[in-house]
């Protein structure tokens, strides 16, 4: 990070030092005995990395409930994008009594039900820290029902 004036340059941003005006590249080209001259230093960012969807800055989590509310509707649109695929099974059989194909009356249940676990999930979080690992759990980005295969007599 370069800093001028106790306040950081944006890299690929045009500025103004000493009044003299730089053109957005100029950071990237000039030397560091250039940036010296100019008053520019660079300062090596220790920080932690944090996850800009859950917190303002290490140690510094957003707002759980409006988290929740985010998250919540996260997961009811992407239910309803997974449902939009085979809304055309239901109007025609609707409009035609073409019957839906077995499998589609059979995912459109699963998505509902995996959408209201996820929505309990998310509100029954108690914090940013809680809901946040949830969110990067491998459990919140899959959309298909868990099957769980029976032992066999050798297994039990």
């Amino acid at each position: 990070m370069f800093i001028l004036n106790e306040k950081p340059l944006a890299l690929d941003v045009p500025f103004t030092a000493n009044d003299v005006s730089y053109p957005a590249n100029w950071l990237r080209l000039a030397s560091p005995e250039e940036r010296e001259a100019v008053g520019i230093s660079e300062v090596v960012d220790t920080e932690q990395p944090y996850d800009q969807r859950f917190y303002w800055g290490v140690g510094l989590p957003k707002d759980h409930a409006e988290l929740v509310t985010q998250w919540v509707g996260q997961v009811k649109q992407t239910a309803g994008s997974l449902l939009s695929q085979t809304d055309w099974y239901i109007i025609r059989f609707s409009e035609t009594g073409v019957e839906a194909p077995q499998s589609v009356l059979t995912r459109r249940p699963e998505i509902r039900a995996l959408s209201n676990q996820k929505e309990d999930f998310l509100e029954a979080t108690e914090s940013t820290d809680e809901l946040a690992a949830y969110v990067t759990s491998p459990e919140f980005s899959r959309w298909e029902p868990l099957i769980v295969e029976p032992l066999t007599e050798t297994e039990s």
